[in-house]
């Protein structure tokens, strides 16, 4: 099996490590934290961990999986596909449209695999989701509406949207299939002067089809949900629970209401972080596209660059 360098062991790439360790795909660890190091050794008795990242680029290493900071994303995603390596590289993938462009560009160029951690795209109920829509069964899509809400984690150098909104921003291009046409955002702050702690996006598609995201980090309670209304009927996504209802219920071409019941048509859930790696190492053996791509992760940062400047010209119409 191909083996991985995983690039900074902290919170999440902890749970990168132990994946990828589990699969029998981890070759190495690389961490500047002598704290983290020493955690890890321990964890991960046996496993070599290194502080330079020189020492996987002259190493026959076929492939890195980076959980580093955001800012630090496009340097080292660069100098790996620059040595020849086929990338993994955790959301967002950069903080800069153009920065996603060039390394999508660079790993076309060389033929190397960039995979984006998009995780909510690897949830079996989201695949479910998408092949539903596309049988038919629910018509006409008219719009999307995901909320994801709680309290805290509150962040000191990006906004609730970039924080939280990147996985739905993806899910919603995917299973909607076209770029946004035009892009309405309200955020509100808070808790600190020049960060958004409740944002609400809102964007309309050639298609006709609304999306429409609320995130929060200033919410009393946690809800994950994605809601999908269709021209024959309703499919609500609880990610909490795992669950995709379907909602046999609309408004008729009279006005008049119907409501044939509903019912759980997805329940449980694979684990979606071992799905994104296994999914990341089959694309290195057999060369091929990942579902989330450069090509998505640039989409995605097109949608989150796009809001932030909406927001910013708001702030300063306010002003």
């Amino acid at each position: 099996m191909t083996r991985v360098a995983v690039i900074g062991a902290g919170k999440w790439g902890r749970n990168l490590v132990r994946t990828f360790d589990r699969l029998g795909a981890l070759a190495c660890v690389v961490e500047n934290s002598q704290k983290i190091q020493e955690e890890i050794g321990t964890l991960f008795p046996g496993v070599p961990i290194f502080s330079s990242l020189e020492t996987v680029w002259t190493s026959d290493i076929p492939a890195v999986v980076i959980a580093t900071p955001v800012p630090t994303h496009f340097a080292i995603a660069k100098a790996a596909l620059l040595a020849g390596k086929d990338v993994f590289v955790e959301k967002p993938i950069t903080m800069q449209v153009e920065e996603a462009e060039e390394l999508f560009q660079i790993a076309t160029r060389l033929k190397r695999v960039l995979m984006v951690g998009h995780l909510l795209l690897y949830q079996p109920a989201i695949r479910w989701m998408e092949d539903y829509i596309k049988s038919g069964e629910l018509g006409c899509i008219h719009s999307l509406h995901q909320r994801r809400a709680q309290l805290g984690r509150v962040r000191q150098f990006e906004n609730v949207l970039w924080s939280l909104g990147v996985h739905d921003i993806a899910v919603m291009l995917r299973l909607i299939g076209e770029a946004p046409k035009h892009m309405m955002v309200h955020g509100q702050r808070v808790l600190q002067q020049a960060i958004e702690d409740d944002v609400h996006l809102h964007m309309s598609f050639a298609s006709g089809i609304s999306a429409h995201l609320h995130v929060s980090w200033l919410w009393p309670q946690q809800e994950r949900k994605l809601v999908v209304i269709g021209e024959r009927g309703m499919l609500v996504y609880d990610e909490t629970e795992q669950e995709v209802t379907l909602h046999r219920k609309g408004i008729r071409s009279d006005l008049s209401k119907h409501d044939d019941g509903a019912e759980v048509v997805f329940s449980g859930s694979d684990e979606p972080l071992k799905l994104e790696a296994l999914h990341f190492l089959t694309c290195i053996s057999e060369r091929a596209v990942p579902l989330s791509d450069g090509a998505n992760g640039v989409a995605v940062i097109s949608v989150l660059s796009q809001a932030t400047e909406l927001l910013l010209k708001r702030g300063r119409d306010d002003e």
